[in-house]
């Protein structure tokens, strides 16, 4: 019950935002993959090229989606001033299997899917954190999709899917699609590359900003290039 209220909040947050189209429509409901394998939100041809890394373990990203990704989304994304492109940055099998999952379903999914999970991040990290030896150990041994079975099952990421409306044979396709986790690790590649070194981190118009990991200090920078 408590997962179906979150992810009702955090479906009614971008249904309000969306409410009220920008002079020249709203950007919110146009999303594509690119070709570095990450997901872009809004306008392709705006002004200012938003690029986020993020882990869906990491703290700092989940409080990024909880105070920024409100005001992102309705004073730059929607009315085609910026673009925001989601990339993940991988630091752990949980963060993995977490992005296999959140990748399943068509792109237009891919940003509610973040969100939800993000939003119970507390929740399934504070189970992961109890989690037994043993428990541990099928994370960490067998074939990869029967350790990412394994997290998603001791965590509950199948019962988060299902309020994406992702069925569990579905979700599992997903994890053992290694194709897919080998272009979701080619995004850490080029994280790395690109000077990347923690989550959440920011580039603009391909220009990586350094100290910036808060919706606060983002905003700086947006506003002066806009």
């Amino acid at each position: 019950m408590m997962l179906k209220r979150i992810a009702t909040i955090v479906l009614a947050g971008v249904l309000t935002l969306g409410a009220a189209p920008a002079p020249r429509g709203n950007w919110n409901a146009t999303v594509v993959r690119t070709p570095s394998g990450g997901h872009l939100l809004g306008n392709p041809n705006a002004p200012v090229k938003l690029v986020e890394y993020l882990s869906y373990t990491c703290g700092h990203c989940a409080q990024f989606e909880v105070e920024g990704t409100g005001a992102l989304r309705l004073g730059y994304v929607a009315p085609g001033k910026v673009s925001w492109e989601v990339r993940n940055y991988i630091r752990d099998p949980i963060d993995g299997t977490v992005a296999l999952i959140v990748h399943c379903g068509p792109p237009q999914s891919f940003f509610m899917n973040t969100a939800v999970f993000l939003r119970t991040q507390g929740r399934w990290m504070g189970i992961a954190q109890r989690a037994s030896q043993a428990q541990q150990q099928r994370w960490y041994s067998g074939d990869m999709a029967a350790r990412r079975r394994a997290i998603a099952s001791d965590l509950g990421f199948y019962a988060i899917a299902a309020t994406r409306g992702l069925q569990r044979t579905q979700v599992d396709r997903c994890l053992a699609d290694e194709a897919l986790a080998q272009r979701i690790a080619n995004q850490t590649v080029e994280g790395d590359k690109s000077g990347v070194t923690g989550t959440p981190s920011f580039k603009l118009n391909g220009d990586l900003l350094i100290g910036t990991f808060d919706w606060a200090t983002l905003r700086t920078h947006l506003d002066a290039r806009l």
